[in-house]
């Protein structure tokens, strides 16, 4: 009912940047929160940043400072803009959003996923 689409992943040196990009489509009444979380080998998947449809953003530790997540609810779309990446940095990349459908169902939806890989 809900289907999110990234784009943006791949190599990038440490240091670099890199930009992600998702956008929802289906049976959309509203999107409570977007975000991304990530998943590297042999680890748990984890929340990167998160975006209330307030406006409040949360951060993972590892990330703030370097990533900056924003929202465009207009077009239910979610960027993650990630800059002085580091190898650790490494993961698929997932876009979430917890949103309510036009028949009223809430619910959880993610993306295939992004790989993002920071190497030199």
């Amino acid at each position: 009912q809900v289907q999110l689409v990234e784009s943006g992943g791949g190599l990038v040196q440490p240091g670099g940047s890199l930009r992600l990009s998702c956008a929802a489509s289906g049976s959309i009444f509203r999107i409570n929160t977007m975000g991304w979380y990530r998943q590297a080998p042999g680890k748990q998947r984890e929340l990167v940043a998160a975006d209330t449809s307030r406006g409040s953003t949360n951060y993972a530790d590892s990330v703030k400072g370097r990533f900056t997540i924003s929202r465009d609810n207009t077009k239910n779309t979610v960027s993650l803009q990630m800059a002085s990446l580091k190898p650790e940095d490494t993961a698929v990349y997932y876009c979430y959003a917890r949103a309510t459908t036009t028949t009223g169902n809430a619910l959880d939806a993610w993306g295939q996923g992004t790989l993002v890989t920071v190497s030199s």
